[in-house]
């Protein structure tokens, strides 16, 4: 009996420690996931008795080194990542002192590689994408060796391409959409070369390298974390491309345009049912131990993790995440409400 009120009144303790230091919900991570993330706390502070959550689009790589650096009033409760957390940041959180870490899934999102609708849409494959923004490229030649990028036009790389300047705008390296466009954009053209693909089981990093090392002379310009800064850029720009997630181009149907990409447009649906090659899911990492004394956080987690919100008719799903299956989201679901820590 003395040791059970001995622990409640440490929690007790502890709440009020946090409610001196920090009475709400503090969040960082994705610019991806960030849109998302502060529609669910906007509706959050408004239809509950919580504080509205405070969210910091960091990039997903920045959200984890914040998140992972320990636990306390100074430190996030949620980081959101367009990507799954690395086994290296897992150790570091350990490491660390975080050492329950709750993964929550929360749908799926296409990455998209637009241009401004005052300008031809662009058809391509993820041949095309690799040729067009790789540092090193095979030789056209045919020596299966490589050469540094000659491309400087996109009608070089593909005949049937308009006869403009090569331009991308996307994400910096601490972006997990740049590690998912890596990944499956660029690592998927490299892989139409036979032999480049060979790399992968004789050298695996050196295929990385040739296949993700980006373009440094112009062709590809890193624009930050900021996605609402490229569409702003691409409709200055109307020959320029920008990547981005599709909540984006969801957002700005009006002002730009998805890349047709391998056959497949990026919309909904395509993207729901695995068509459009270019996707990945989307998270949230939050801290179990701060559950228990932050004012809101399992509240906030449960509104996000609610039907109303990335159900298939969910407020969500209007912003542009694309829902989970009914049976993967009641999982999910159950981890959230049980905080059952992540084990990798």
């Amino acid at each position: 009996m003395k040791k059970t009120l001995l622990i409640a009144a440490c929690l007790l303790l502890a709440s009020d420690v946090w409610a001196g230091g920090r009475d709400y919900v503090s969040i960082v991570g994705s610019s991806t996931v960030y849109p998302f993330a502060t529609t669910v706390a906007e509706r959050f502070g408004k239809t509950s008795s919580f504080k509205t959550p405070k969210i910091e689009s960091t990039g997903s790589g920045g959200g984890m080194k914040l998140f992972c650096a320990g636990t306390g009033i100074d430190s996030p409760d949620i980081t959101n990542a367009s990507r799954r957390i690395k086994k290296s940041e897992y150790d570091t959180c350990l490491k660390n002192g975080v050492k329950e870490i709750v993964e929550v899934k929360v749908g799926y999102d296409g990455i998209v590689l637009a241009n401004s609708k005052k300008a031809t849409r662009f058809n391509l494959s993820k041949r095309d994408i690799y040729l067009a923004l790789a540092r090193i490229v095979p030789d056209p030649k045919g020596s299966n060796g490589f050469i540094e990028n000659p491309y400087t036009n996109w009608k070089e790389v593909n005949a049937s391409l308009p006869d403009i300047k090569i331009e991308v705008m996307g994400p910096p390296p601490t972006s997990g959409t740049r590690d998912a466009f890596d990944e499956l954009a660029m690592q998927g053209g490299c892989k139409t070369f036979p032999w480049v693909k060979a790399l992968k089981k004789s050298d695996k990093k050196k295929f990385k390298t040739v296949c993700e090392a980006l373009r440094e002379d112009g062709a590809y310009i890193e624009a930050g974390e900021n996605d609402n800064l490229i569409i702003q850029k691409l409709e200055a720009n109307p020959n320029a491309l920008g990547i981005f997630g599709f909540s984006y181009l969801d957002q700005n149907a009006d002002k730009i345009q998805g890349a047709i990409v391998d056959g497949v447009a990026p919309d909904f649906d395509k993207i729901s049912d695995g068509s459009y090659s270019i996707s990945r899911s989307l998270y949230m990492y939050v801290k179990k131990s701060h559950a228990e004394v932050v004012p809101g956080l399992k509240e906030f987690l449960a509104e996000f993790s609610s039907d109303r919100a990335w159900g298939d008719e969910g407020y969500l799903s209007e912003k542009g995440l694309i829902p989970m299956p009914e049976e993967e989201r009641a999982q999910v679901g159950k981890t959230v409400k049980e905080l059952i820590p992540l084990q990798l």
